[in-house]
């Protein structure tokens, strides 16, 4: 039976969305999330352009040089995307046809994807209820002869206890890819994320903290996996003469040593990472400043939970979602938020909710295995979280979401 309460909110939306036209509202859209880019970034990307070399080259080294010195990593290859990154972490791992890897449901479907490219097999482990992250808990239930990898996810830019999650992985031999796509220049106990797992992921669309346009990178202290990672971004072939097998050929000769990718990342991309990873500092400092100022808003709404953050980390807040109450209709909600000219999102569809993964028939894949997944996904709800966002868009943002909140 619906609440008294509940009937009065709904009617007091329905009132304020005939009244929408009368209202002050901003003359221009709030998207959920945008890039920021300045004449140092355009300069540096014009420089390339005028130089010799505007393909994978020396730029794109610096890159990974000032990459590897932000995350406390001992080295760092950059890809083409996150994607591709996530592609060659797995394969690097090397995990083969049939081995399983441990992940988060509540993900963007590369995670899961970038397994199945390799014909290995996605396993899926149910998140907490009180977080976003996996459930490490459940972890070692999922565990079989099969497991070759766990993915946890660094979802909203929270990072994971990626300390609990290697211990696991050394217990049964496993190899730990962290996806933190979402958590660049996040701190876990006082380390970067990128500094822990045997490789990290990172991505560099231009919703994330910084941008190639499209781009992503792995960072790792093993240099078995770097090297294999660097042959498998360039068609699996090796120039550099120290590594060719065939030591007798001749200055031309290069050896196609595995089965690689055109993964390669351009140095016209590259400049535009080095001049926004200078920002970076900046960008992060300022999505903080605004969560602090949503949480402080919507803290005391009872129909609002704020995100909970663990005590040991330091998040770089990729995303600001808000968990709904089961008393409001999140869909009529993003409807009415967009009429006012502010984008929402849902992070994530779980992913074993996508057609092309029900019509595998999985057992392992049902909804009702993931209980805290499809709380989550009914309640969760993106608003916008970007390092420009002015002041009156912050409270635009707020009232809006107040008013249909209530």
């Amino acid at each position: 039976m619906i609440s008294t309460d509940v009937i009065i909110c709904q009617y007091l939306i329905l009132l304020d969305c005939m009244h929408l036209k009368e209202r002050n509202l901003l003359d221009h859209f709030i998207p959920y999330g945008k890039q920021y880019i300045d004449n140092d970034d355009i300069n540096a990307v014009v420089k390339v352009l005028r130089s010799d070399l505007i393909t994978t080259g020396p730029v794109a080294e610096e890159f990974e040089k000032a990459l590897a010195k932000s995350v406390g990593a001992k080295y760092v290859v950059v890809f083409s995307s996150g994607t591709a990154a996530l592609h060659a972490s797995y394969y690097v791992a090397g995990l083969k046809k049939g081995e399983e890897v441990i992940t988060s449901p509540i993900t963007f479907a590369a995670t899961a994807n970038a397994a199945l490219y390799v014909q290995g097999k996605p396993v899926f482990v149910d998140i907490s209820s009180d977080s976003f992250g996996i459930n490490i808990d459940k972890i070692k239930d999922a565990i079989t002869p099969k497991t070759k990898i766990i993915a946890p996810v660094d979802m909203a830019g929270i990072p994971v206890d990626i300390d609990r999650i290697m211990d696991i992985a050394d217990t049964y031999n496993l190899v730990v890819v962290e996806d933190a796509a979402h958590a660049l220049g996040a701190i876990y106990k006082g380390k970067s994320v990128g500094s822990t797992a045997h490789m990290t992921v990172f991505s560099f669309h231009p919703v994330k903290h910084i941008t190639t346009g499209e781009g992503g990178a792995v960072a790792t202290n093993s240099k078995t996996f770097y090297e294999k990672l660097q042959l498998f971004r360039s068609h699996g072939i090796e120039k550099n003469p120290a590594l060719l097998l065939d030591k007798k050929a001749g200055p031309w000769h290069q050896e196609m040593q595995l089965l690689g990718y055109n993964y390669r990342l351009t140095d016209i991309q590259c400049a535009l990472g080095l001049s926004q990873l200078k920002k970076l500092g900046m960008f992060i400092n300022r999505r903080r400043e605004i969560v602090d100022i949503y949480n402080d808003s919507f803290i005391n709404n009872k129909n609002i939970a704020i995100p909970k953050v663990p005590f040991d980390c330091i998040p770089s807040w990729h995303l600001y979602i808000l968990r709904l109450s089961d008393n409001l209709d999140k869909k009529q909600i993003a409807y009415r938020l967009y009429e006012r000219n502010i984008s929402t999102q849902v992070h994530y569809i779980p992913v074993y909710r996508h057609p092309y993964y029900s019509e595998m028939n999985e057992p392992r894949y049902r909804s009702s295995e993931f209980s805290n997944a499809e709380s989550f996904y009914r309640q969760a709800l993106s608003i916008p979280l970007y390092p420009t966002m002015s002041e009156l868009e912050i409270t635009e943002v707020i009232k809006s979401v107040t008013d249909l909140c209530c």
